[in-house]
């Protein structure tokens, strides 16, 4: 038989400590679930969750609030994996005229030997400029120096005055014909052939690569060899003009455009 009287004077100390016990239990399962919680759990959990949470709970609490910034780093870094290299920058019209600049070649590539003090020029037309370009590239395509662009303008100005010449009947000198006022019957081509700015060109340098040290030599004396002109001395004074048509194909000069 239960004791009445003895219980009814130890009952408030009973409830004190069994008061205790619960409390003590319920500040470790709260201390359990700070402990198990990740660092980056929101600070709403403590607050959204009463402190009798157990640590299980905690946890599961703390993954699904960290879950979508989690998830959206991942979708971040992989688009970021995704997405295409970025293109390297263009090039700006001045580098590229810099670049143009630097690989002009010098006054003394163009004119390596003395040049006569007379010289000669004249404002060239687009046309001009136009054949003086096609001269320059296709002694350039035939991988020949600087000087032999120069030797070869200074003629077709001294022959032509940069001119693709046709027919011109009684003010023809003899058959000549184009910008180097070469001969059919002298066997230079034909008609069609001569008034062809390239294949002039070409037949032009191909004489010219004949003259053994052409590129050291007198201009005047390097074109007369190809010409066999009456007028030898003549392409002399278009030796500046010639090197200041090569220079402008750079940019450089007073006829750069």
């Amino acid at each position: 038989m239960v004791n009445v009287d003895l219980m009814a004077r130890h009952l408030p100390a009973l409830k004190r400590v069994s008061f205790r016990a619960v409390l003590a239990a319920t500040g470790m399962a709260v201390l359990t679930g700070i402990a198990g919680s990740p660092a980056t759990a929101h600070p709403a959990t403590a607050t959204a969750h009463p402190a009798t949470a157990t640590a299980p709970e905690a946890k599961a609490v703390a993954q699904a609030v960290a879950a979508p910034a989690t998830e959206a780093a991942v979708v971040h870094a992989k688009a970021v994996a995704a997405a295409p290299a970025a293109k390297p920058a263009t090039k700006t019209p001045a580098a590229t005229k810099a670049q143009q600049t630097a690989k002009a070649p010098s006054r003394q590539q163009l004119m390596p030997a003395p040049v006569a003090q007379y010289q000669e020029s004249f404002k060239p037309t687009a046309e001009q400029k136009r054949n003086a370009e096609v001269i320059i590239e296709t002694g350039q395509k035939m991988g020949l120096p600087p000087r032999a662009w120069v030797i070869a303008v200074a003629t077709a100005a001294q022959e032509s005055t940069l001119r693709n010449l046709g027919n011109l009947g009684d003010h023809n000198d003899h058959d000549s014909l184009g910008l180097f006022q070469q001969r059919p019957s002298a066997g230079w081509g034909t008609p069609d052939e001569i008034t062809d700015p390239v294949y002039s060109s070409k037949a032009f340098y191909t004489g010219l690569k004949n003259v053994e040290g052409y590129d050291r030599m007198a201009l005047t004396d390097a074109a007369q060899t190809v010409q066999v002109s009456a007028f030898p001395d003549h392409y002399a004074k278009w030796e500046k003009l010639a090197a200041d048509l090569v220079l402008a194909k750079y940019g450089q000069g007073p006829y750069a455009a």
